[in-house]
């Protein structure tokens, strides 16, 4: 039996792919270069298609002249309708069957999906969001759950995974803060590139969200123009990616929807081509985002028709057009036939989407899509991972006299819109929040226990009463009067109060829900007022997607809890939290404001970005980026020489700190390192993060934690556009939070200006003994 040469294994995945191109007629390549949105059907009967709101239903014979050429991806085959898993997976495997059948050579699409939080598919688990990966800051966590989630995606016969979400916050109004995982570009890149290797490692094509600027829109608006300036692009916006695709091996982006500085993402050759893949070195596909190529033409207005948003896409670097066929499809065809399209950027995507194809096994002759029998996505191990997620990224960020852990037999007045709600501890592309809105009646899937449920259970021998006291946006407060006397009989009152995630604007958290300020959402803030006022002491737990101005009750709260949606499991882990059995070990990923607007602010600051007497108005956060308190207290020992240190331009510098538990139970510690440059060649932040690590020791135990720094990491973006290392002085600040600074260690770089290539060092290394 011969075998064509683009089915044999033995040979290179690039001279089976050319092989395979030099057969195809100009359709056949297309078809490689769209998904299609498709649904399950509930009876595992089959796939037939189903079409987002802005696309028009197609029809079972059309569907079947679609793939007659053959077909790029699936798009979202679980996302789209509750369906059992065993059941998607069968109809799934039967719409593979049906497209391979369909063309001359039997190649089957790459299934996608979303997986921000976990895999989107009804009957999964729902991990805590990336904000909440962020509070972690535990890069071993985010990999051990992106390797649980990719085996789940797997298990499904989906291929590839549309996260993790690399923006770095840099407005909080933004709905989508939620999912970022912080507003610093180090802190996501380390967290961003821990989940792209958990999810590489489990054969699943990791795709880098959102590329690049998407969360600079101005005013916070989703969509809106990026104002980003180029170092600010270059030293915020891009590292994270770097990071992702140099350490992590993610094999595909995602263009943004945004444009800088008048160019939009899905036309710029100068970010897709010549950064992404001439200077970054990039050899996996580029994909839209949802109708990003259509956007061209209707929302950016730089194509009159779909033919010229597909030509500008595709020059620009644009593989797969995504979630269904539109520009891609006959107004690409027709314009290579007419010579408007040069059929040169045909071959090039189908050459990357087939090479991709290549190494997933579908060009295999002996590929198969059945699926395992017995699927679970929300098994124990998953649920297990997930509280621990949820317990690692509570932040305690207030407990000044004390009040927390509560007494196991106190009285409870329970009260907020938050607290019996199970959908408060879910961002909006979980499942439930993004699908199950549109299916009334069909429940869950998953357990998701509530904030209450969870305090009943964590202290039963406490008297817990509950009043929910108002909606989360609705201004009725017909609700306080019972609030309140709740509180009123109460020892201590826990207030659950925060955000609703959903869709532009369904919620007040989550893609399309911006905000105007940063206030609490609704009459949530006179709740807390009432419920203050009452004096009992009030414990305030926020179930949010993004931070809000906590000033107005500085100083007023018995204390105060931030959980960023924190999962299926964020109620047990909250009410461990304030039972005392889970000792709070977050640290804040974004920073909390003192005031709700006007300002809006992270702490990557210059000088002219902090408090002076320029202005009236104080910038100065009340919980500082890095902050989070414990039941248990730290020392710090540090050297005691801190006499200058010089090294060169290239060089390196170990700078080291002992931390050592002296409560009484165990605990977890962030080290946090930050830069400080006193003097360069253009403004820089005041400080920025160049290395953290979290440790866990016992009652009495000690870790000595040494950051190996290395002058790389004081690069930054000269007047020129070069990457340089300046000669001068330094500070390196070991510090709890950005706020928190505990030792400082002098250096001076020595030697000449030093321009980085691409082979820089991103991260510094750490040793903990």
């Amino acid at each position: 039996m011969t075998t064509a040469p683009w089915r044999d294994p033995a040979l290179p995945a690039a001279a089976r792919v050319d092989d395979l191109l030099s057969r195809m007629t100009l359709e056949e390549k297309t078809a490689q270069l769209y998904g299609v949105w498709v649904g399950a059907a509930t009876d595992g009967d089959g796939v037939a298609p189903h079409q987002h709101d802005m696309t028009v239903e197609s029809s079972d014979e059309e569907w079947a002249e679609l793939i007659t050429h053959g077909l790029g991806q699936l798009t979202r085959s679980f996302g789209t309708a509750p369906v059992a898993p065993a059941l998607g997976a069968q109809a799934l495997a039967s719409a593979q069957r049906r497209i391979a059948g369909a063309g001359r050579f039997g190649i089957p699409a790459i299934a996608h999906e979303e997986c921000l939080a976990g895999f989107t598919a009804w009957q999964a688990t729902a991990y805590p969001v990336p904000l909440a990966w962020g509070a972690t800051w535990d890069p071993p966590l985010v990999e051990e759950m992106a390797r649980r989630v990719g085996d789940d995606l797997r298990s499904a016969g989906v291929h590839q995974g549309l996260a993790p979400v690399l923006d770095v916050v840099r407005d909080p109004r933004w709905g989508r803060v939620e999912e970022t995982i912080g507003e610093d570009p180090y802190l996501v890149g380390t967290l961003g590139t821990a989940y792209v290797r958990g999810l590489e490692s489990a054969g699943v094509v990791a795709t880098l969200k959102h590329f690049a600027g998407y969360a600079s829109s101005a005013g916070a608006r989703n969509l809106a123009p990026v104002r980003a300036g180029v170092r600010e692009f270059a030293d915020v916006t891009l590292p994270p990616f770097e990071m992702a695709l140099r350490e992590g091996g993610a094999r595909s982006v995602m263009a943004a929807y945004t444009e800088t500085d008048g160019v939009p993402a899905s036309a710029d050759p100068g970010l897709l081509t010549h950064l992404l893949r001439e200077e970054w070195g990039f050899t996996g596909t580029v994909v839209a985002d949802y109708f990003g190529i259509g956007f061209l033409q209707s929302l950016h207005r730089v194509a009159a028709t779909p033919a010229e948003a597909a030509h500008a896409a595709l020059a620009a670097g644009i593989d797969v057009e995504l979630p269904t066929v539109n520009c891609y499809g006959r107004p690409l065809l027709e314009a290579v036939r007419s010579g408007g399209i040069p059929e040169e950027l045909v071959d090039r995507a189908a050459r990357r989407v087939l090479l991709q194809k290549c190494e997933l096994g579908l060009l295999d002759e002996d590929w198969a899509p059945e699926p395992p029998a017995g699927i679970d996505l929300d098994s124990t191990g998953n649920r297990i991972l997930a509280r621990r997620m949820a317990e690692e990224s509570v932040v305690l960020l207030d407990n000044p006299g004390g009040l927390l852990p509560l007494a196991p037999d106190t009285r409870i007045a329970v009260v907020g819109p938050r607290a019996a709600d199970a959908l408060a501890m879910l961002g909006c592309y979980s499942f439930p929040s993004h699908v199950l809105t549109h299916y009334p009646g069909v429940p869950a899937g998953i357990e998701i226990p509530t904030v209450l449920d969870a305090l009943r259970t964590e202290l039963p021998d406490a008297k817990v009463t509950f009043a929910q006291g108002c909606d989360v946006t609705d201004p009725d407060t017909g609700g306080f009067e019972e609030a309140i006397a709740r509180t009123a009989e109460a020892d201590v009152c826990v207030a659950v109060l925060g955000d609703r995630a959903g869709l532009f604007g369904r919620g007040t958290s989550g893609e399309g829900c911006d905000a105007t300020d940063l206030g609490l959402p609704g009459v949530q803030g006179e709740l807390l007022d009432a419920l203050v006022a009452t004096g009992v002491p009030v414990v305030l737990v926020l179930l949010t997607g993004r931070p809000y101005a906590l000033g107005r009750w500085h100083g007023r709260l018995g204390a105060v809890v931030q959980a960023f949606f924190p999962g299926e499991e964020g109620g047990p882990a909250v009410a461990g939290v304030l039972s005392g059995r889970v000792n709070p070990s977050g640290r804040l990923p974004v920073s909390v404001p003192r005031v709700p607007g006007g300002q809006p602010w992270t702490y990557l600051q210059p000088p002219l970005g902090l408090a002076g007497e320029v202005s009236n108005l104080d910038p100065t956060p009340l919980y500082a980026f890095g902050h989070g308190g414990s039941y248990t207290a730290f020392t710090w020992e540090v050297p005691a020489d801190t006499r200058p240190v010089e090294i060169g331009t290239d060089g390196s510098y170990e700078v080291s700190v002992t931390v050592r538990n002296t409560g009484a139970r165990e605990a977890a510690e962030v080290v946090q390192l930050y830069l400080h440059d006193p003097v360069a060649s253009v403004t820089r932040p005041d400080m920025r993060l160049i290395g953290y690590q979290r440790v866990t020791a016992a009652p009495g135990d000690a870790a000595r934690v040494t950051f190996r720094f290395h002058a790389d990491l004081s690069s930054f973006t000269d007047r020129s556009g070069r990457r340089v290392v300046e000669p001068g002085a330094l500070e390196l600040r070991l510090a709890a939070s950005s706020a928190d600074v505990r030792h400082t260690a002098h250096l001076t770089l020595t030697g000449p200006v030093r321009v980085l290539g691409p082979d820089r060092r991103l991260r510094c290394e750490t040793e903990v003994s």
